[in-house]
């Protein structure tokens, strides 16, 4: 078995429903399967000495699961203030409508179609409930309205899909991109730099104690994956299909569907950015 201290990241281990920090507590969904790994985190938020909390990504419309968040919440003396989504994937925020009427919040989302209320999300925002702060980071590239959000109480940062707890994230062709996500990963990296952020409380997987090795990680691996998609392209593997199977042949094939999402960006990137020349189609 590998020692979790010495893989991306350091993985804290299970997932598990309970106290991730000071102020974060997982709930974790039962939703588990290949792309969701042991199912969707959603985080509840509270300053210790707080009776309001904050309800980050409700997950999947699943009645027990949105009840279960409410009751983790008022066993701990909260009451539930508001909602927000990192992004619109329905593994993160399908529940969210039902969740607000459980709880009579408003869902504050950066896609106006995800918002139930008056007020969105935008880079540099400050939300505070209870005497929490939350900073939003734009980290368009997974998805075009995804977001992360930085905790700096718990020097944490909420991830969503950008960075998992174990392995790494697909950037869903044609409405996340390459370029984005790369400038994501590396405002990201800022943070553990700048700002002192040490631990990922990510969308699915466990918790992560080193954010700056598991950013590098993430960086690094992109860009091996660049270069076998050039080299794939430079060697026939002209489509999609193609690169996949070439390049994503040891992966299980389950996922190349997903893979084919990730390549498609990587293909739009490199041409972009003048590394391959794709054929016309008619």
């Amino acid at each position: 078995m590998t020692d979790a201290a010495a893989l991306p990241g350091r993985p804290r281990g299970a997932v598990l429903t309970g106290p991730a920090t000071p102020r974060a507590v997982n709930v974790l969904a039962p939703n588990a399967s290949a792309m969701t790994l042991d199912g969707t985190n959603t985080w509840i938020l509270a300053e210790p000495d707080s009776e309001l909390a904050v309800v980050v990504d409700p997950g999947p419309l699943d009645e027990g699961h949105l009840r279960n968040v409410v009751d983790t919440a008022e066993q701990a003396g909260r009451r539930i203030a508001l909602t927000l989504l990192t992004h619109g994937h329905p593994d993160h925020a399908e529940g969210a409508a039902r969740f607000a009427e459980l709880t009579g919040t408003h869902v504050r989302a950066l896609d106006p179609a995800l918002r139930l209320g008056d007020e969105g999300l935008a880079a540099g925002d400050v939300v505070t409930v209870g005497g929490l702060e939350l900073g939003v980071v734009p980290t368009p590239g997974h998805t075009s309205d995804s977001l992360c959000f930085h905790l700096p109480a718990d020097q944490a940062v909420l991830t969503g899909d950008t960075v998992l707890g174990r392995g790494t994230t697909v950037v869903a062709h044609p409405d996340g991109r390459l370029g984005d996500y790369l400038d994501s990963l590396r405002r990201l990296r800022s943070l553990t730099v700048d700002d002192g952020v040490h631990t990922v409380l990510p969308g699915h997987g466990p918790v992560l104690e080193d954010a700056q090795g598991a950013v590098e990680f993430y960086l690094a691996h992109r860009a091996h994956r660049l270069a076998q998609v050039e080299t794939a392209v430079e060697d026939g593997f002209g489509t999609a299909s193609q690169v996949v199977a070439h390049v994503y042949a040891d992966v299980d094939r389950s996922l190349w569907p997903a893979a084919e999402l990730s390549v498609r960006a990587q293909l739009d990137y490199l041409e972009e950015h003048g590394l391959i020349q794709r054929p016309s189609t008619p």
